[in-house]
């Protein structure tokens, strides 16, 4: 998750909406794997995804920034392969500490091992979970505080360009309208090399998620929203997937996850 400043819509939920209210624990059930829940469908589409673009679709480099990370570490499995470094980021203080919680293989840290377990069977090799989960702890060097509102959405922290920005679930939720995701877009974008790889997953035409009892806002966006703002962020799309949301649970409304990989082009 990453967060704009408090928003001026009311009705828009805001940065100080996340920071007081936004439930890391609440929003990790989602993603207990086996148990039927809706971030199982969800992982079982995006954790193909992030296989087939890290494992077999040359995206690789030195350094990955993950743009508002959450307290989830599922959209790092498969890219902690292909880098030497991994700097993650989210806007809340909770978020944050529960990243951390798992990245120090604290007591009462999320159990992501069915996770972990399934990623390492599409990639080839189930029992070498814990390799993989060691793998990651060691690859993440940084946890730091993200604002997509700011130039430098990692201040005070001053980074080289990295390889990569992955990015999942964010800019819809931090941006109330697409003036502010395309200024967002173009953001994030400066932590990049020209050449580098965008890596993002998007949710379509949803104005709401909830976690716990908690409503939280999303920007409706439309596949033609997106690739009109990546090129005037100045990428060219390289692959781009949509699946629709067949689930009839009601956390939220949105119909699509789209998925893609874009190159940033040269100055």
């Amino acid at each position: 998750m990453c967060r704009l400043g408090a928003s001026t819509m009311a009705e828009f939920t805001g940065g100080d909406d996340y920071q007081a209210e936004f439930d890391p624990k609440a929003y990790l059930n989602h993603y207990k794997f086996g148990e039927g829940t809706w971030g199982e469908e969800y992982l079982n589409f995006v954790l193909k995804h992030y296989c087939k673009t890290f494992t077999s679709g040359g995206v690789k480099g030195d350094t990955l920034i993950d743009i508002g990370s959450g307290p989830t570490i599922y959209q790092l499995l498969s890219a902690c392969e292909n880098f030497k470094e991994i700097i993650a980021s989210d806007y809340t203080d909770r978020n944050r500490q529960e990243l951390e919680k798992w990245l120090k293989n604290e007591p009462g840290a999320f159990d992501w091992t069915p996770v972990v377990k399934y990623v390492c069977e599409l990639e080839g090799d189930r029992e070498k979970w814990a390799e993989k989960e060691e793998k990651l702890r060691k690859k993440v060097k940084q946890v730091l505080k993200c604002d997509v509102s700011k130039s430098n959405i990692l201040a005070p922290a001053s980074l080289p360009q990295a390889d990569c920005l992955l990015s999942a679930l964010c800019l819809e939720a931090a941006c109330k309208d697409l003036n502010s995701y395309r200024a967002a877009l173009k953001n994030i974008s400066s932590l990049l090399k020209p050449g580098g790889h965008l890596v993002m997953v998007i949710v379509l035409k949803e104005t709401y998620y909830m976690v716990g009892q908690r409503r939280f806002s999303c920007l409706y966006l439309e596949r033609e929203s997106v690739e009109e703002a990546l090129r005037e962020a100045g990428y060219d799309v390289q692959c781009m997937e949509v699946t629709p949301n067949r689930s009839q649970r009601t956390f939220s409304d949105f119909e699509a996850v789209l998925s893609l990989v874009a190159c940033k082009r040269p100055a």
